[in-house]
C-alpha cells in the first residue's frame, strides 16, 4: 500500500511519533529538578552537578552526527529505538547513584547518547513526509522536546520525589520514557521514495537553482553552511548564556521559590516549545531565514529587557517567554532549513553536522555567563553580552541564503 493511499492521516501519525519521542528526551532540560536533592543527599557542589548537564550536551551533539548518518543509511526505526532504550536506561541506572563519576556515566554519557540517537530521527522523517508543511510538522515533532521539562519537571519535583524519593523517581521516569520512546519509534517511518502529498507540486524558488540532494562534502563547500553554523552557534550561545544564569539572577532580585519554579519549568518550557512549533509554522509562509532573522533580532532586545525587568514578576515572565521562544525557534527552523537547502536524502547527517553548532553553544554560552558574573559580580554584563552575541548571529543570518540563489 502506498503511503498516500491513507491520505493525510497516515503522515500525521509520524508527527505523533516524533512528539512522543521528544517529550521523553526533552526531560534533559529538566535536569535542574534533580540537582538540589542530589546535592542534599551527597553533599556535592553546584559546579560538580552542573557538569552532568554539560557532559550530556556534549555527548548529545557529537553522537547526533553519527546517529544522523545511520538514520540516513538504515532508516529511522533502529536509530530511534536505540535512542529510546538508552535514555530510559540512563534514567533507570541513575537510581543507583552513589558517586559523581557514576552519575556522569549514566545521565551524561548514556543519557546523552540516547538523546543524540533519539533526536536524530524525527526531523528527517518529518521533512520527507511533509514537503508542503515542513516547518509546522518539524516544529510539532520537536516541540515536544521543549515541552518535556514542563510536564515531567513539575511532576518529579512536586509529586514523585516528595512521595517516593529520588531513586524511585528515576526508575519511574525510566519506565515511562521506555514506553513513550518505543511507541514513538514504531510510528517513525520513512515514506516511499518519491512521495508527494496529493495535489502538491514543489514551488519554484525565484533566482535559485533546482533543488537537489547534497552530500555532506558538497554541503561543506557552500558558503551558506558556514554562515548558518556561526549564526546557530552564536544565537544559541546567547540563549543558553541567559538560560544558564536565569535561576541565580532571579534569586538575586528576590524572586521566591514558587515563582522561580514556575518561571523555569513552565514559562520557559512553553516558550521553548512555542518557538519550535509556531516559528516552524511561520517559516512555511515567511521563509526559513526570514524567521530566523526576525526572532534573533527580537532576542537582541529581549535579553537586556529581561535584566531590566528585575523583580517585576509579570515583566520577568514575559521576557523569559520571549527569550525561550527565540531560542526554540533556532532548534526547529534550522533543522527545516537544512532539509530545504541541502535535500532530504542526507538530511540526518547534514543536519547533524550543522547541529554541532548547538553543542559548541552548550559549552561556551554558560561558560561566558559564569566568567562575566565572577568578574563583575552582577548579571548585567552577561545579559548584554548575550545580546551582542545575538547581534553577530543576526549578521550571519543576513548573509545566508538558499544555495544557488542570487543575492
Amino acid at each position: 500500500m502506498q503511503a498516500n493511499e491513507l491520505g493525510g492521516l497516515n503522515r500525521w501519525w509520524r508527527v505523533v511519533g516524533g512528539l512522543s519521542m521528544n517529550l521523553a528526551l526533552g526531560t534533559l532540560y529538566g535536569w535542574s529538578v534533580f540537582v538540589a536533592p542530589l546535592e542534599a543527599q551527597f553533599g556535592w557542589k553546584r559546579a560538580e552537578t552542573s557538569m552532568v548537564f554539560t557532559i550530556a550536551v556534549i555527548v548529545f551533539a557529537l553522537s547526533f552526527v553519527a546517529a544522523g548518518r545511520l538514520q540516513d543509511k538504515y532508516g529511522p526505526l533502529a536509530c530511534s529505538l536505540t535512542g529510546g532504550i538508552l535514555v530510559s536506561l540512563g534514567f533507570y541506572l541513575c537510581s543507583f547513584t552513589t558517586s559523581l563519576n557514576y552519575l556522569y556515566l549514566c545521565f551524561g554519557v548514556i543519557g546523552g547518547l540516547g538523546n543524540g540517537f533519539g533526536y536524530a530521527t524525527p526531523i528527517p522523517v518529518m521533512a520527507k513526509w511533509f514537503p508542503d508543511k515542513r516547518g509546522l510538522a518539524v516544529g510539532l515533532a520537536v516541540g515536544g522536546y521543549g515541552a518535556g521539562s514542563a510536564i515531567f519537571g513539575p511532576l518529579s519535583q512536586l509529586k514523585l520525589i516528595p512521595a517516593y524519593g529520588l531513586p524511585a523517581t528515576f526508575q519511574i521516569l525510566g519506565g515511562i520514557f521506555l514506553v513513550m520512546t518505543i511507541v514513538g519509534a514504531l510510528l517513525l517511518r520513512n515514506p516511499p521514495a518519491g512521495y508527494r502529498p496529493a495535489g502538491w507540486t514543489p514551488p519554484a524558488v525565484q533566482g535559485a537553482a533546482p533543488s537537489r540532494d547534497f552530500a555532506p562534502s558538497e554541503m561543506l563547500k557552500t558558503r551558506t553552511f558556514y554562515l548558518m553554523w556561526l549564526g546557530y552557534a552564536l544565537g544559541c550561545s546567547a540563549g543558553l548564556m541567559v538560560i544558564s544564569q536565569l535561576v541565580p539572577f532571579a534569586k538575586s532580585v528576590g524572586i521566591g521559590a514558587a515563582a522561580l519554579s514556575t518561571m523555569t519549568l513552565v514559562v520557559g518550557a512553553f516558550g521553548n516549545a512555542s518557538g519550535r512549533i509556531l516559528s516552524g509554522w511561520m517559516s512555511d509562509r515567511l521563509g526559513r531565514i526570514n524567521v530566523l532573522r526576525t526572532m534573533i533580532g527580537i532576542c537582541i532586545v529581549a535579553m537586556p529587557a529581561l535584566y531590566a525587568a528585575g523583580s517585576n514578576v509579570a515583566l520577568l515572565y514575559g521576557a523569559v517567554f520571549v527569550v525561550y521562544w527565540c531560542y526554540g525557534t533556532q532548534l526547529s527552523v534550522n533543522g527545516v532549513a537544512a532539509s530545504d537547502f541541502w535535500g532530504t536524502k542526507n538530511a540526518g547527517i547534514n543536519y547533524g553536522i550543522l547541529f554541532t553548532a548547538w553543542g559548541v553553544a552548550g559549552i561556551i554560552g554558560p561558560r561566558i555567563g559564569g566568567v562575566l558574573y565572577d568578574r563583575y559580580h552582577d548579571y548585567q554584563a552577561a545579559f548584554y553580552s548575550a545580546a551582542a552575541l545575538a547581534a553577530v548571529a543576526l549578521l550571519c543570518e543576513l548573509g545566508a541564503r538558499r544555495p544557488g540563489a542570487k543575492a
